[in-house]
Parts: C-alpha cells; sequence; structure tokens
C-alpha cells in the first residue's frame, strides 16, 4: 500500500532489534522513504544489520569513546535524534539503556518527543497531533531491542501501521488547516 499524502516524509531509525527494525520494515512495506544512522560495523543484537536497510554507517568511536561499550550505539543514537524533526519513543516498560539515551539526546538538540507507553493505553489520535503539532517530517522510532521486552516488534510494528495510515496524516496541507479553523 502506497501512501500519497502522508505528513511523514521519512522514518528514521537504528537498525537495532525490536522497535528500530519495526520501523525500518513498515517504511519498507509502505514505500515510505527511511534511513538514518546506525552503529559502526553495523553492529545489532542478532549480529550484522542487513544491507537491505539503507543506512548509513555512524563513524568509529574516539579512542576515549572506545572506554564506553555503549559508544557505537550512542553516536548512532544522538545522530539520529539530530538529524530528525522529532522522535517517537514506543515502549512497554520503564525505558532504560539506549532508550533513555534516546530521550536524552532529544533534549540535548532541543527536538521534540514523544513517549507511548503500551502500558498506559495511550491513544494513537494522541501521536498523530503531536507529529503535525511539532512538524515531524523526519520521524525518529526509537525503543527497546527486542531482547529487552518481549513482543516489542509486533506491537510496534502494528502501532506504526496505525499511525502512518492515520486520517490526520494523510490529508493534504489545504485539508489540516481548514480543519485547524473548525
Amino acid at each position: 500500500m502506497l501512501i500519497q499524502n502522508s505528513f511523514i516524509k521519512k522514518i528514521v531509525s537504528g537498525g537495532q532489534t525490536g522497535v528500530d527494525r519495526a520501523a525500518l520494515d513498515i517504511a519498507i512495506e509502505l514505500k515510505i522513504p527511511y534511513g538514518g544512522w546506525c552503529p559502526y560495523g553495523r553492529t545489532a543484537e542478532d549480529g550484522i544489520i542487513s544491507k537491505k536497510y539503507n543506512l548509513k554507517e555512524a563513524p568509529p568511536p574516539t579512542e576515549k569513546e572506545k572506554l564506553d561499550p555503549d559508544a557505537i550505539y550512542k553516536k548512532r543514537t544522538e545522530l539520529n535524534a539530530k538529524d530528525s524533526d522529532g522522535t517517537l519513543i514506543i515502549i512497554k516498560d520503564p525505558p532504560v539503556g539506549g532508550t533513555l539515551y534516546t530521550i536524552e539526546m532529544a533534549k540535548k538538540h532541543k527536538k521534540p518527543y514523544l513517549i507511548f507507553n503500551f502500558s498506559k493505553n495511550n491513544n494513537i489520535n494522541d501521536i498523530a497531533n503531536w507529529i503535525i503539532k511539532n512538524n515531524v517530517y523526519r520521524l525518529n522510532v526509537a525503543g527497546p531491542r527486542a531482547s529487552q521486552t518481549s513482543d516489542i516488534y509486533h506491537l510496534s510494528y502494528n502501532l506504526l501501521f496505525q499511525i502512518l495510515n492515520h486520517p490526520l496524516l494523510n490529508q493534504s496541507k489545504e485539508e489540516r488547516l481548514f480543519r485547524a479553523k473548525l
């Protein structure tokens, strides 16, 4: 299914298992441009990130950064937060590790972010309205890796399918402006 007038012009993700891969896979399925930075060496918890995901490899860590075993992931995370218009963080449990770091990087680069927590029954309309209100055309999608949260890939994939097909995000600019005046 090709979305004609989608508000989202690009999906950004880092390529890790879980939420990141769900974002890339739904972008591919819906033929939405996607990209982003992946870790140096294309490393993920399940091995090397497939070349089918058209991601740029982040620069290698500096000597100082090499002291941190997560340096390659942190560099990727910062670049994706910085290069997008806003970040949607999808979680089921309280954010930890790289997900918490994503929030820090969004704040550091003064980018809007929204946390969608499956455990709190958030409303999908809130996500669509947040995207429009913050002019998030390049959407960074982040969250836990598959080993940290069971079922997060499938939950995220289905959520992103709903978001990317949401009526508010698939109206023309004129329709959105008209509805905003009502």
